[in-house]
């Protein structure tokens, strides 16, 4: 049938090709009207198209006006995305990067005036694009992959951790990025790089400010000293944000040692509100549990196995009170080590986030944090839009716990007065733990990748002997 079918349109092409040459008039008559297929009713039409695919659609385009007319409707390249991109993010991501974020920063308000776009001429775009090489800095390890993967193809360690950490920075990124490639099996030439910067230097001091200016410029130089022909730097908390389909927010990121809350406006981190940070992370969460379960005679000193049973069985209660009553056992089979059983310890171990105390630890809790973020975001009145800090992005392996947005959402209704708390909403991590790798595949996937987003070697050669005068 489908073989049938393109022999049919395959004719059509043809007759239409060889109309070249007939008189002005007849030329006229084709261009409104699809000869043959006329009789036959639209729906018919685009389920033909369908079937031939987009390639063969993009060339009925450009036969007369009535095909291009059928071919350009965005419903049918909505299907052939759905139906044969497999490795895209979802539809409704893509959607999201190629309205705002195709031009680059600085990033285009959700609230401005949405500009028409033609999905068949994207779809086209994307096709073009020669991916990237995305590697996730991470704070407690690293994710990398291609850019056209589903998902991470391996991890390392940080970089702010890999090698000597008492070596010359410069020298520990060499070495870091150097094994990255060599695990990859790729040339450094071959592809640009997406990279997201761990968050670090949180202050808005100018010793953090040239400290965060020396990390990003030595992640260019040794790039381009491996001759990466573009490279694209950007922050973990904005890649979290760009994964939830938005450009405005606060991205609370547990990390591996502390929990940041960053404020970001049409994708900038607005540090002059302050970027609030808890000393909890998933380090302490882990180690927490250990001591837990020590008390309760389960030793084992894997931290490994350790974060393993608190990734499957523990969770953030919405009323610690009330779950402190309930019977909540449950257990895991840690493959080669053995069954382990907790109960109270699945939930008491999320809940230092909201009560640092029963850790030991100083520190005011995440909800409060949070609070206390917005609360300087209101005061400050950035922007006519007031809401634009009413979605909390959670980011983070550790953000993954079930629970938590639901708890974190109600203790800021209950903390902030109706005039902050109204329209407020948490949205756990869209993709898990890769939630920033996924930011970076929507901006190297885009239609006008590398372009806006990236800088090349020359640029930042130019770049850098302006400085120099």
């Amino acid at each position: 049938m489908a073989a049938l079918i393109r022999k049919l349109l395959e004719s059509v092409v043809s007759a239409r090709k060889n109309s070249t040459s007939d008189s002005s008039s007849t030329s006229s008559s084709y261009a409104s009207s699809l000869g043959e297929l006329d009789p036959i009713p639209t729906e018919l039409l685009m389920q033909i198209l369908r079937l031939v695919g987009p390639k063969e659609a993009a060339r009925l385009s450009v036969v007369c006006k009535a095909w291009r007319s059928l071919v350009a409707d965005d419903e049918l390249w909505m299907f052939f995305w759905q139906t044969q991109q497999q490795q895209e993010p979802r539809w409704e991501s893509v959607l999201f990067s190629e309205t705002y974020l195709r031009s680059g920063p600085p990033i285009q308000p959700l609230w401005s005036e949405v500009p028409r776009l033609s999905l068949m001429s994207i779809y086209g775009q994307r096709a073009q694009v020669p991916g990237a090489i995305i590697i996730d800095g991470g704070s407690g390890y690293c994710k990398f992959g291609w850019s056209r993967y589903a998902c991470p193809s391996g991890q390392s360690a940080t970089f702010l951790e890999f090698g000597n950490i008492e070596s010359p920075m410069y020298s520990r990124l060499r070495h870091f990025f150097g094994t990255i490639y060599s695990r990859m099996q790729v040339k450094p030439y071959m592809q640009p790089v997406v990279v997201s910067i761990p968050l670090c230097h949180y202050d808005d001091t100018e010793s953090a400010k040239a400290s965060r200016k020396q990390l990003k410029e030595a992640i260019y130089r040794v790039l381009f000293d491996m001759n990466v022909p573009a490279v694209c730097a950007i922050n973990q908390a904005t890649l979290a944000l760009y994964a939830a389909r938005r450009t405005s927010g606060i991205v609370v990121n547990i990390g591996f040692q502390v929990t940041s809350i960053v404020p970001i406006l049409n994708g900038k981190v607005m540090r002059k509100v302050g970027v609030e940070v808890t000393g909890l992370g998933a380090l302490k969460l882990t180690g927490f549990l250990r001591e837990l379960m020590q008390q309760n005679n389960i030793n084992f000193e894997s931290l490994y196995t350790i974060r393993t049973i608190k990734e499957k069985l523990c969770y953030v209660a919405e009323d610690y009170e009330t779950e402190l009553s309930k019977n909540t056992q449950a257990s895991f089979g840690a493959g080669g080590v053995g069954w382990f059983t907790l109960s109270k310890e699945r939930f008491q171990t999320g809940e230092i986030l909201f009560q640092p105390r029963l850790a030991g630890v100083r520190t005011m809790g995440l909800h409060q944090a949070v609070a206390l973020c917005m609360d300087h975001c209101h005061s400050a009145e950035l922007t006519a839009d007031d809401s634009w800090f009413k979605t909390v992005v959670l980011a983070g392996g550790s953000a993954c716990l079930p629970g938590l947005a639901g708890r974190l959402e109600k203790e800021l209704h209950g903390l902030l007065p109706p005039s902050v708390s109204n329209g407020i909403t948490v949205v756990p991590p869209p993709f898990g733990a890769d939630t920033a790798w996924f930011g970076a595949k929507l901006i190297s996937n885009l239609s006008t990748f590398p372009g806006p987003w990236c800088m090349t070697k020359k640029q930042f050669r130019q770049k850098s002997k302006v400085k120099l005068w």
